[in-house]
């Protein structure tokens, strides 16, 4: 009887660890670009976003700012509102979650972009990559989600 109430206890807790290392993330660093041993630039998710916007990129713009910040920042809202809600019409909340759970695996999209471009720039030779501390910031609050998500749908099911 022990194993439900410690999720349930702990899914406030990841939702809440989950926005802030996300928040976090997406300003800090991502990765630290050096070129020619002479320039170095710190690249976060928000900047390169920015930056795109600015340099008229607006396809990518669009998709990296949709992938990256809209979609994780509604999953972890929503999830929210499904965990203060869960006593309240259980089957129509069940069904927010499903739609949340399958919608929410396109924000991974982005890191598959990053990864691509870090690949391809080491592989032209155009710049040493170090990964930063908002990839790994970022990566956490993907995983604590995740977790929070599936003690939620645990939750729901009992």
């Amino acid at each position: 009887m022990s194993t439900p109430a410690r999720p349930a206890a702990a899914v406030p807790v990841l939702l809440v660890v989950a926005a802030a290392l996300f928040l976090s993330g997406v300003f800090f660093p991502f990765f630290h670009v050096s070129k020619f041993w002479i320039f170095h630039e710190a690249v976060s998710v928000v900047g390169g976003i920015v930056m795109l916007f600015q340099e008229g990129e607006y396809f990518l713009f669009a998709v990296l700012t949709l992938f990256t910040l809209v979609f994780p920042a509604a999953k972890l809202g929503l999830l929210s509102l499904i965990w203060l809600e869960r006593d309240k019409n259980l089957p129509r909340i069940q069904r927010l979650h499903a739609r949340v759970a399958s919608v929410g695996k396109w924000s991974m999209l982005d890191v598959f972009v990053v990864a691509i471009l870090i690949v391809v720039m080491k592989a032209a030779g155009l710049a040493k990559i170090e990964i930063g501390l908002g990839l790994y910031l970022f990566t956490f609050s993907v995983v604590a989600t995740q977790f929070a998500s599936s003690w939620i749908d645990r939750q729901l099911r009992d």
